[in-house]
């Protein structure tokens, strides 16, 4: 019987270590959207190359992972991409009835969006019920570094990564900024939980934000965009609001996981 239970345990540990192991290579060519070979992964994930590539090989059979098939280099697969676009899809419709009550307590527009890559990524958006209001369409990508939402996500990094984030864009937009600087109001931003855009990123348009993260670990925020001339009236009862919203959603993510 100790036997039979020794096997057992053994057996789920080797799963975990197989589970934990598969997430390091997902991760890494997650890192790498250019593609990525087997023994660049090896390095990576401080793995043999053996175990690297018995690993890809289950991942390829659920197309997790696929292949050029010319350069040998390997990319995420399409179904991981549509486990992220069901979540994405879930994530909107979670959020949908917490945005359309943001809106009605602050009258302003509230947008959500997601942290990719190349930048924020816009999701949905309740406009609100000023004349003048802020209008951005779905799927629209704004910068990390002159935006709410991105200050709100990169916040929540370490400054190692945001270091890494923020020198690509700036390297993109050919921009020499200072990176203590702007590390040190990142510093402000994890104190409070709010981000703000003075209208660094549109001339007119202030706005204010606060990142969670989803059940996968994946950074969101949510934007409340203001015009300049009613932003410091608006302000308080603004960041007040979207405090209590983020905390609320914050509470539904950790309790589906917990199954509380």
């Amino acid at each position: 019987m100790t036997d039979m239970k020794d096997k057992i345990k053994n057996s789920e540990k080797n799963g975990i270590q197989v589970i934990a192991r598969s997430a390091a290579i997902l991760r890494t060519l997650r890192d790498h959207p250019n593609g990525v070979s087997i023994g660049q992964i090896a390095v990576h994930v401080d793995l043999p190359r053996s175990t690297v590539q018995r690993i890809v090989g289950a991942l390829q059979n659920e197309r997790l992972i696929i292949s050029d098939g010319q350069r040998g280099h390997l990319f995420i697969g399409p179904e991981v991409k549509a486990m992220a676009d069901a979540s994405r899809s879930d994530i909107v419709r979670e959020c949908q009835p917490l945005l359309a009550e943001l809106t009605a307590m602050t009258g302003e527009t509230t947008d959500l969006s997601v942290m990719r890559l190349q930048g924020m990524v816009f999701l949905d958006q309740v406009i609100g019920k000023h004349r003048l209001r802020a209008v951005s369409a779905v799927g629209e990508i704004f910068p990390f570094t002159t935006t709410a939402n991105g200050r709100a996500c990169l916040a929540k990094l370490t400054d190692t990564l945001v270091r890494k984030r923020v020198t690509a864009e700036w390297k993109q937009q050919d921009f020499a900024g200072d990176m203590e600087e702007f590390l040190t109001q990142l510093q402000e931003v994890r104190r409070s939980g709010l981000a703000y855009d003075m209208g660094e990123h549109t001339l007119g348009l202030s706005a204010i934000g606060c990142a969670f993260k989803d059940r996968l670990g994946t950074l969101h925020a949510i934007s409340v965009p203001i015009p300049t001339p009613r932003f410091d009236e608006a302000r308080e009862s603004v960041e007040a609001a979207l405090s209590e919203t983020v905390k609320r959603l914050e509470l539904m993510m950790t309790d589906g996981l917990t199954g509380t």
